[in-house]
């Protein structure tokens, strides 16, 4: 774990569902308030969650659509912490950030809506459409680092020679041997930011 302090902020690039968008609890809040599913974190123990829960392959598909097309709309928030850590680390190097979701401009709105101006402006977005082949988007841009809740996507990343950082949630742990966080706060120990403000 004492290996990756002082990384520089423009040397790790980010993931954006389950680390810097609260994906889980909109789900959760969704399934409760719109269709009357009571699921709790720790029953999320997949990252493919039909795998996990007695719900409704449509009624997953469904929740999960909303929050991919209409993120804004349907509430979803970001991480405790994720803004304020982000906006910290924008001071020493533009932010990037690397997804799966296959359309570019619903999260371009939804990190618009949730950071500073001038931290969204000079911000770095790549919407893949796919869950493999984030090596490569990583590499070009530079990175070194990167933090995801995927353990397909880490192993992945490993072996292009890039550090994976996991974001622990029910569906990872003890799938990995990789350095791991559990929050934007142990994510801000890893990174000097002090060390490299301008």
């Amino acid at each position: 774990m004492e290996r990756d302090k002082g990384i520089h902020p423009g040397l790790i690039g980010f993931d954006i569902d389950c680390v810097v968008a609260d994906t889980m609890e909109a789900f959760i809040r969704l399934a409760m308030d719109d269709y009357g599913i009571k699921v709790s974190p720790e029953d999320i123990t997949s990252f493919q969650v039909e795998n996990c829960l007695a719900v409704s392959p449509r009624i997953i598909e469904e929740i999960f659509v909303r929050l991919l097309v209409a993120p804004v709309e349907n509430g979803l928030q970001p991480m405790p912490d994720a803004v304020a850590v982000l906006t910290e680390m924008s001071a020493c190097a533009p932010l990037t950030f690397i997804t799966a979701r296959p359309e570019r401009e619903p999260v371009d709105r939804w990190l618009e809506s949730n950071f500073p101006e001038d931290v969204y402006r000079n911000s770095r977005l790549v919407a893949m459409g796919k869950h493999d082949g984030k090596a490569q988007y990583v590499r070009e841009l530079g990175l070194q680092y990167f933090v995801d809740d995927r353990v397909e996507t880490c192993i992945e990343l490993a072996k292009a020679g890039i550090s994976p950082i996991v974001f622990a949630h029910p569906w990872n742990r003890g799938r990995h041997s990789f350095a791991s966080i559990d929050s934007w706060l142990a994510i801000k120990q890893r990174i000097s930011i002090n060390e490299f403000v301008s």
